[in-house]
């Protein structure tokens, strides 16, 4: 979508710029872990009447790089000049775990809260608890919202520390905050089982719960839909333009792309980096098809903000994840960004943002 509008600006009058997504909505995915869906999806239709670029709901197939074209599941097929490559990412999920909620679409939030709504879930035999798996920024974030309507949630890492990407300080406070909240930590473990009941860990407890989530890392999303080379997560690799290795005419920007952002630093799967990569993206497809010089994208400003639930929340700046706002002052900045800076342009409001 970003990439959509960046185009349209950049772009002179007889040029089209085409929208093309499965559904009508964007879906603000940082408010997943959040207790209410309201507001987290914004209607393309109206993103795309405000930037003046067209728009096809539709589901893409295949894309055939040789003769230039995107294959819809309808059959019917788009021609393309240049293309960019913005299909996101998807929780990467291991084989068996069905019974496992995740936070990684709009469905998947809808149904862990018709779940955690439904009386006999709180009812039955572990109906008051549930286990997280995986203490990334996304697992510390719906294991806090958890605990303030849940009697018990237990927060399981394999790794031996809690965010260990971030200061010592910083992951004191997170410590602290989940220790306020009564989360329990099982650090070093990893889950061996897990099913409708609960879970079990690889060291044998067994933790009753009618509710478990699993926010064990991203994976790029729709891999097979072009044949090019791909890092570990699955992401295109991109030169600095974000030009597509190997595919002449395709960018790719998002989770979907492997772009540095500075000199020795990938780009992680988070908004921060969508959101200027993807006008990056959109600026760049102009210029190279109309002739101008390509912008390379750099984003070396790296943020995090992490909610803590009632606890707060942190705001950390480095690479190193250094603590710059905590408490009431860090939740302030999380919904400040949660609710106005990842939103766009729609009905002159968010302009300035």
């Amino acid at each position: 979508m970003w990439a959509a509008l960046a185009a349209r600006r950049a772009a002179p009058r007889d040029v089209e710029v085409t929208l093309v997504s499965r559904d009508g909505w964007l879906t603000i995915r940082p408010r997943l872990y959040e207790s209410s869906l309201d507001g987290v999806r914004v209607p393309l239709a109206d993103v795309a009447h405000e930037g003046g670029f067209a728009r096809i709901e539709a589901e893409v197939t295949r894309i055939d790089a040789t003769t230039r074209r995107v294959v819809l599941a309808t059959g019917a097929q788009l021609a393309y000049d240049r293309l960019i490559v913005t299909t996101g990412s998807v929780v990467a999920r291991p084989p068996g775990l069905d019974a496992a909620f995740t936070v990684g679409t709009y469905a998947d939030g809808r149904a862990l809260r018709a779940h955690l709504a439904t009386p006999a879930v709180r009812s039955a035999p572990g109906g008051a608890t549930a286990v997280v798996v995986g203490a990334g920024p996304m697992g510390l974030e719906v294991a806090t919202e958890l605990a303030g309507t849940l009697a018990r949630v237990v927060l399981v890492e394999r790794a031996p520390v809690l965010a260990a990407d971030i200061t010592r300080a910083a992951r004191e406070r997170v410590a602290a905050a989940l220790a306020a909240l009564g989360v329990e930590v099982r650090l070093g473990r990893s889950t061996a089982v897990i099913d409708r009941e609960g879970a079990t860990l690889d060291d044998g407890e067994r933790i009753d719960a009618a509710t478990v989530v699993w926010t064990g890392g991203m994976r790029a999303a729709a891999q097979s839909l072009v044949d090019a080379p791909r890092d570990p997560l699955g992401r295109l690799f991109v030169d600095a333009a974000l030009r597509v290795q190997d595919l002449p005419g395709v960018f790719a920007a998002g989770d979907a792309a492997h772009a540095m952002a500075d000199a020795s630093h990938v780009a992680p799967m988070s908004c921060q980096h969508a959101i200027p990569m993807g006008e990056c993206a959109g600026r760049n497809a102009v210029a190279d098809l109309v002739g101008r010089p390509l912008e390379p994208y750099q984003q070396p400003h790296h943020v995090l903000c992490v909610d803590l639930g009632t606890a707060g929340a942190l705001f950390l700046k480095g690479w190193d994840g250094a603590l710059a706002l905590e408490g009431f002052w860090g939740k302030q900045m999380k919904q400040t960004i949660n609710t106005r800076l990842i939103y766009p342009p729609l009905r002159g409001d968010r302009r300035a943002a």
